[in-house]
C-alpha cells in the first residue's frame, strides 16, 4: 500500500486552526480590556472589615490634627490651665475664627491623661493642644506655678511665639482677635499685675536672705509674657524650690461652706501664701526686671464681694459669673474700666495702647459655660 500524501487538505485544516486560535486570542484580548474600562467607571467596590477599621482610624486621626497655619507670622501664645474640658470652648473658637494669618497657638494644661479629641472638645483649634507631661494641680499649692511652667516650656519650642498669655478655663475674650493681638504686640512689655504685699501673713521669713521682702510681691496669676520673661521663668531654679518650701495655703474652711463653724485660733498663726499670686511678680522683682513690666493684668477678675449677700460668692474666690449675670451692662462696665488703683503703693495705673489710652481689660472670668455662650449668642463678646 502506498503512504497517504500529505496534500492541500491536511495544510488547509492546519491553516483554520491557527486562524480559530488567533480568533480567540483577540477575544480574549477584547473581554479584558472591556472589563477595565467597565471598572473603571464604576463606583469603587466596598472594602473589607479591617479596611473600613484602618480607613475610620486614618479619617479620625486626620480630623484631630490642628489645621495649618500660614508661616512667618509672630504669634500669640494661649496657655489655658483646665480641670479637664474646657467649658468656654465655642467661645474660643469664635474667638480664633477671626484670625485668618496664623497669628496665635494654643496649648492646654489637664489633668494628667486627658486628651483633646472631638469626643471632648467641640472646636478643631484644641485638638491633640494638650501638653503630653501635665501634672495633678491642686488650688493654692505650688503645683500651680509647676503647670504654668510645664505650659511655657511647651510653647517656647516654637521660636515664633513672642507673647504667652495664661488662660484660665472660665475665662472670656471679651474684644475680637486682632484688636487684642494688636493690644498685646504694641508693648514691649509683659503684663503683671504686680504690687508691694504688706500685709503680714503672705511672706514668711524663712524665705530670707534668697527671697529678701523687699522683693516680695503679690498679684493676678493672669499674665502676658514677653519672651525674655517666659525663659526666665522656665530657667528658674532659685525661687521655686523657695515656694515649694515655705509658700503654703492656711488650711481654712470655705466660708460658705462652713459659715457658722469657728474658725480655730492656731490657724491664724500659719502663713496663708497662694503660690500663683506671689511667684512670677516676686521672681521678675527678685531678677531686677520690674521696669520691663507694666503691672497690672488685662484679665478681669471681681474680688470685691464685701457686700454679696449670696454666701456662694463669698470666700477666697472671685465671683462666678452665671446665666442671668450676663448681660451687655455687665460686659460694657468691664471694658469701660480704664484705670486701676493699688492701694498698697498708692499707685494709679492709667490703662494704655499703643501709646493711646486704652481699656484696661482683654479677658474676664469666671463665667459658667451657660453664662459664656448667652454673651456669645447676644455678639457682646470675641466677635
Amino acid at each position: 500500500m502506498k503512504p497517504r500524501r500529505l496534500g492541500y487538505g491536511y495544510g488547509h485544516g492546519r491553516g483554520r486552526r491557527a486562524a480559530a486560535l488567533l480568533l480567540l486570542l483577540f477575544c480574549l484580548c477584547f473581554s479584558s480590556l472591556f472589563l477595565l474600562l467597565l471598572h473603571g467607571s464604576s463606583a469603587p467596590l466596598e472594602p473589607a472589615a479591617d479596611e473600613k477599621a484602618a480607613g475610620g482610624v486614618a479619617e479620625a486621626q486626620a480630623e484631630v490634627e490642628e489645621a495649618p497655619l500660614p508661616p512667618g507670622n509672630t504669634k500669640v501664645a494661649f496657655l489655658f490651665i483646665a480641670r479637664n474640658r474646657l467649658p468656654l470652648e465655642l467661645v474660643w473658637d469664635a474667638f480664633f475664627r477671626g484670625d485668618k494669618e496664623g497669628r496665635f497657638s494654643i496649648f492646654v494644661h489637664s489633668r494628667p491623661g486627658f486628651v483633646l479629641t472631638r469626643a471632648t472638645t467641640r472646636s478643631r483649634f484644641f485638638y491633640n493642644r494638650q501638653v503630653n507631661d501635665s501634672i495633678q494641680v491642686d488650688w493654692g499649692e505650688a503645683s500651680m506655678i509647676t503647670a504654668e511652667r510645664v505650659l511655657l516650656s511647651h510653647a517656647l519650642k516654637d521660636p515664633l511665639n513672642e507673647r504667652f498669655v495664661f488662660v484660665s478655663d472660665s475665662c472670656v475674650p471679651l474684644y475680637n482677635f486682632s484688636y487684642t493681638y494688636d493690644y498685646i504686640m504694641s508693648s514691649s512689655t509683659s503684663f503683671v499685675d504686680s504690687f508691694a504685699d504688706t500685709k503680714a501673713g503672705r511672706y514668711n521669713p524663712r524665705m530670707d536672705p534668697i527671697i529678701p521682702v523687699e522683693n516680695w510681691r503679690k498679684g493676678s496669676q493672669w499674665a502676658v509674657l514677653i519672651k525674655k520673661h517666659a525663659e526666665v521663668v522656665v530657667d528658674d531654679d532659685v525661687v521655686l524650690p523657695e515656694f515649694q518650701k515655705h509658700c503654703r495655703r492656711r488650711p481654712l474652711p470655705e466660708f460658705w461652706r462652713d459659715w457658722d463653724r469657728p474658725i480655730p485660733a492656731e490657724a491664724w498663726k500659719a502663713h496663708n501664701c497662694i503660690p500663683d499670686e506671689h511667684y512670677v511678680q516676686t521672681l521678675l522683682a527678685q531678677s531686677g526686671l520690674e521696669e520691663e513690666l507694666t503691672r497690672r493684668s488685662v484679665t478681669h477678675s471681681a474680688w470685691d464681694l464685701s457686700a454679696s449677700k449670696d454666701r456662694e460668692r463669698r470666700g477666697w474666690h472671685p465671683v462666678t459669673y452665671k446665666v442671668s449675670d450676663a448681660t451687655p451692662r455687665l460686659v460694657k462696665s468691664i471694658k469701660d474700666i480704664d484705670n486701676i488703683y493699688y492701694e498698697t503703693e498708692n499707685r494709679r495705673e492709667w490703662c494704655t495702647s499703643n501709646g493711646k489710652p486704652a481699656p484696661c481689660f482683654l479677658f474676664a472670668r469666671k463665667f459658667t459655660r451657660g453664662a459664656g455662650l448667652k454673651l456669645l449668642d447676644s455678639s457682646l463678646i470675641a466677635k
